[in-house]
């Protein structure tokens, strides 16, 4: 049919789709491959539900509309655009080409451009049917896609019961209608997208604004008008910028099309075809109702399941997961008083679980302050108890402090809490419960014993999605939770939660215990049949109580070093820009990329080491990275003093100033906060600050440790592992000559350049060991002949030869890495010597990706032993001390540092170093010493 007056075309945005049906089932994979998935089985099942909810109905044309790539023509109008979005999960990467090839399976048109958004095509495709005078109807909920709405087109939400947008419902999503709708985008920007817009200009004001002044145009135009100075002050200073973030949101209608409406027309699935992809795909559930609804027999589904099972799946690799129940909010009960949570706590008694959740005035643990505790023990059976609700403002009916009315005491409350949530025979479960134990600790609450979803999920997912509430919830409940901002909203007009009204702080909060309560359900019952009971066990669960208590401690740092550090810091960076502007030959901003590459290529004519020439970003500035300044360095001292200067700047932004900045005033001491899941290795990260990245290799690094400091007769102990991961690697290839250097104590890297090219000992110079060092570690982290160049500046071909001289003469650590490829690619994860599981989904993955996924693959069981080793001895430790007048401080990577009263610090040495030299035992017996090294001082620095 020739699409015309009377024709119907429904557009449906793909990426929507696949994003929903991505999180909103487990990863699963198909049994005989271990391919991922679940995202393909969801999106079948939303085009199968749209066929046929379309059935008997007045569509006449439809496609899928995909994004072909993410570089567009607005990259080349502004190079940030999105550039803060995150990378596409690992597993779904492999998936999108099989949507695509599941859309023409269901015999429904599917399209995509290079250079341009799918948001564009649908508004080219939108233009062409309102002009050929037919009727548009868009599947998707996406905000940008609203410009279009009005004069026979509207938006379907299909994901909120198929609610239809129309251009009021625009207006009641942006205060405008649909034709001044990028006026408002430009203004409010875009976070997600990265659309700078106009500072401090949101949605509504945006909304007044373009209201009043009638256009964008005639706003800016207008501007001097403005009576509020910062805002007339925003719109002139910024107009160029606001310009560039119309043309940004402004969807293209005039795409040069490679097709016509007329090939959208409405088709029937081919049933061999779709039933042919389903079978193929393994999706028992969908061919089976596919087929009953044609009318023919379902294929047969064959499934090889390979030697051990696939990982991802919630229950079961390559299995459909069924519906869980919808979590209804109307269900959940507001505490307020003290016969009605006392029958709570008969409740958790009856059911000896419960899962709990605090809310509080922030997200710093040692100074919020407790507003309420949620609590959940079945699903359909939660509760909130509000403690600490205010009035809105000083105008407010009870005053801008006080606290509202029906609420229970807080001393009452917990006072009732606090047996239960003490009691050993009732399980505590949480979500980052870490953080929630610190709370409720200030509060003379101890809770025990825990389990942790966070870390259920951890455990058995790492490396194959985040472990946060919401995306789990997404992920294994198809729930989408209640956002935060919905409550507390944002930027400067963002409130604290003891400022949300009670009513709504019930549904959001009670929600949280609930979703906390069902992933339990979900995972628990995954750790046996995964054989992943003891990683959790072991290595997550009792962890927990450590990392808190550590937290709680924090390390004295002397805001008085830093100060100076600081100062010194500056002076430095000034005698460099004046070193810098010397080698340049004229001043410049030594901050600016953009004037760097100018003085690097076009005034200084520098020329890259391999003869390429230097590259441009999409704005036509020169690349001026840290790998460009390093490869130059060899040429020309100016970029070896620009990595300086960066380095002390860097130094100075991170460190001395920004620390001081997170010195609690109550304790005078740095409280950082460790997250466990922070890493699909195993190894801790830290944040609030981060304390594992303070350099060590440099001297302006190693000083900034001179600030954390002992207090008076007390003394900082650090103790260290030796060079862990090399012994890890000596041991899972078994090297002889390096277990034999290991054994009898040999420095390692001058062993192994003994080796390599035949030195003795005796004769080993430093310049020969610094070779054998770095590929050393090099070949732990799968360094490539370009990467140990750089490291040693030297020629490539000669880096490659090192690379190519240790493999032949240590030829069991490419064994090492060929088997733990082989084995990645068979099950899709790597294991530690712990039995931790690392997923990894890209392992066979092509193109640039490639290479860095097996590398991952091929550290990941080294450093994940490593992390294992230390977590073991973490745990371990409390115990060992605990008669001693000492404190487990802080954990970086292999190093453990402590504080202990000084005549005490040779005893704990001999314990702590007694405790993580045996950590690995008896789970694992290396075949080389774990060797600790000690140090003591009044600081950081000297101690280590």
């Amino acid at each position: 049919m020739a699409f015309g007056k009377g024709c119907h075309l429904h557009l449906i945005d793909g990426s929507a789709f696949i994003f929903r049906a991505y999180h909103a089932l487990p990863p699963l994979t198909r049994k005989s491959d271990g391919l991922p998935v679940g995202a393909v089985s969801g999106f079948c099942n939303m085009l199968q539900r749209y066929v046929e909810g379309n059935d008997g109905g007045d569509c006449t044309h439809v496609a899928v509309i995909f994004d072909k790539g993410s570089h567009t023509f607005r990259n080349d109008l502004y190079d940030l655009y999105k550039a803060n979005r995150d990378e596409m999960p690992e597993d779904l990467r492999p998936q999108i080409p099989l949507t695509r090839r599941a859309t023409e399976a269901f015999n429904i048109a599917c399209k995509e451009m290079e250079n341009y958004e799918a948001d564009d095509m649908i508004a080219t495709l939108a233009r062409q049917a309102r002009e050929a005078g037919g009727r548009v109807t868009i599947i998707s909920s996406d905000k940008d896609l609203m410009q279009l709405v009005g004069d026979g087109v509207v938006m379907l939400d299909a994901m909120k019961n198929n609610r239809i947008i129309d251009a009021e419902g625009v207006f009641e999503k942006f205060g405008v209608y649909p034709s001044r709708v990028v006026d408002v985008q430009a203004l409010a920007g875009d976070s997600v997208d990265n659309v700078p817009g106009a500072p401090g200009i949101g949605i509504k004001t945006a909304a007044l604004l373009i209201n009043e002044y009638g256009s964008l145009e005639e706003l800016l135009d207008r501007a001097a008008e403005i009576r509020q100075p910062k805002r007339r002050e925003t719109l002139i200073g910024h107009r160029a910028q606001i310009e560039l973030s119309k043309r940004l949101v402004t969807l293209d209608d005039r795409v040069p099309l490679e097709f016509t409406l007329d090939d959208l027309e409405v088709r029937d699935p081919d049933p061999d075809t779709l039933l042919g992809f389903l079978a193929e795909m393994e999706f028992r559930t969908i061919t089976r109702r596919i087929a009953e609804r044609l009318g023919v027999e379902p294929p047969l589904v064959t499934e090889t399941a390979p030697a051990a099972a696939s990982p991802g799946a919630s229950a079961g690799a390559g299995t459909e997961v069924p519906e869980v129940p919808a979590i209804d909010t109307a269900l959940y009960e507001c505490i307020t008083d003290a016969a009605t949570l006392s029958r709570w706590i008969e409740r958790i008694r009856e059911s000896g679980l419960v899962a709990i959740d605090t809310e509080t005035t922030g997200l710093n643990e040692m100074t919020c302050e407790l507003v309420g505790i949620s609590l959940a023990t079945a699903p359909g059976e939660a509760a909130y108890i509000p403690l600490a609700h205010r009035g809105e403002g000083s105008g407010d009916l009870f005053g801008g402090d006080a606290l509202l009315p029906g609420q229970m005491p807080l001393d009452a409350a917990l006072a009732l809490l606090k047996p239960v949530l003490a009691d050993p025979t009732i399980l505590k479960i949480g979500q980052n419960l870490k953080y929630d134990l610190k709370v409720l600790f200030r509060y003379g609450l101890d809770v025990a014993p825990i389990d942790d979803t966070m870390l259920l999920s951890y455990a058995l997912n790492s490396g194959l999605h985040g472990h946060g509430m919401d995306t789990l919830a997404e992920h294994y409940l198809g729930h989408a939770c209640t956002p935060i901002k919905s409550l507390i909203g944002s930027g400067k007009s963002q409130i604290t939660f003891d400022r949300v009204p009670i009513e709504a702080a019930t549904t959001y909060a009670a929600e949280d215990a609930e979703v906390t309560l069902r992933l339990w359900q979900t995972f628990k019952p995954q750790l046996p049949w995964k054989r992943l009971a003891t990683v959790y066990e072991t290595l997550e669960r009792p962890l927990v109580p450590v990392l808190a208590q550590m937290e709680r401690a924090g390390i004295e740092v002397d805001r008085n070093t830093l100060s100076r550090m600081s100062g010194a810091f500056a002076q430095k960076m000034a005698a460099l820009e004046e070193e810098i502007h010397a080698l340049a030959g004229r001043p410049f901003n030594v901050g600016s990329p953009k004037q760097l590459g100018e003085i690097l290529f076009d005034e200084l004519s520098l020329t890259m080491p391999d003869g390429k020439a230097p590259k441009k970003g999409k704005t036509g500035a020169y690349g001026t990275g840290a790998d460009v300044l390093e490869d130059l360095a060899t040429l020309h001292d100016l970029p070896r003093r620009i990595l300086d200067w960066r380095q002390v700047s860097k130094l100075k932004s991170t460190y001395t100033d920004a620390l001081q900045e997170h010195i609690n005033p109550e304790t005078g001491r740095v409280h950082t906060s460790y997250s466990q899941a922070g890493a699909n290795t195993g190894r801790l990260a830290s944040t609030d600050p981060n304390l594992q990245n303070i350099p060590v290799r440099t001297e302006e690094g190693r000083r900034i440790r001179e600030a954390f400091v002992a207090p008076p007769g007390r003394t900082l102990v650090s103790l260290d592992y030796s060079q862990i991961e090399l012994r890890i690697l000596a041991h899972v290839a078994g090297i002889d000559a390096l277990k034999q250097a290991f054994r009898e104590g040999q420095d390692i890297h001058a062993a192994t350049a003994s080796e390599m090219f035949g030195v003795p000992l005796a004769e080993m110079t430093p310049d020969i060991r610094r070779q054998a060092k770095a590929i050393n570690f090099g070949v732990i982290y799968g360094i490539s002949g370009f990467g140990l160049a750089r490291n040693l500046r030297i020629p490539r071909d000669e880096a490659q030869g090192f690379i190519d001289r240790y493999f032949e003469r240590f030829p069991g650590i490419r064994a090492y890495m060929d088997d733990t490829i082989r084995f990645a690619k068979d099950r899709l994860y790597v294991e530690t010597l712990f039995g931790r599981r690392i997923h990894t989904p890209e392992i066979a993955a092509k193109g640039p990706s490639a290479g860095f996924a097996r590398r991952a693959a091929i550290n990941a069981p080294i450093q994940g032993t490593a992390a294992d080793v230390i977590r073991r001895a973490m745990i371990r430790m409390p115990a060992a001390i605990a008669d001693l007048p000492a404190t487990m401080l802080l954990q970086v990577h292999d190093e453990l540092l402590f504080e202990v009263d000084e005549d005490a610090a040779d005893t704990l040495i001999a314990r702590a170093r007694e405790v993580m030299e045996g950590a690995a035992l008896p789970a694992v017996a290396f075949t080389v010493p774990l060797v600790v090294d000690a140090g003591r001082g009044p600081n950081w620095a000297a101690a280590h």
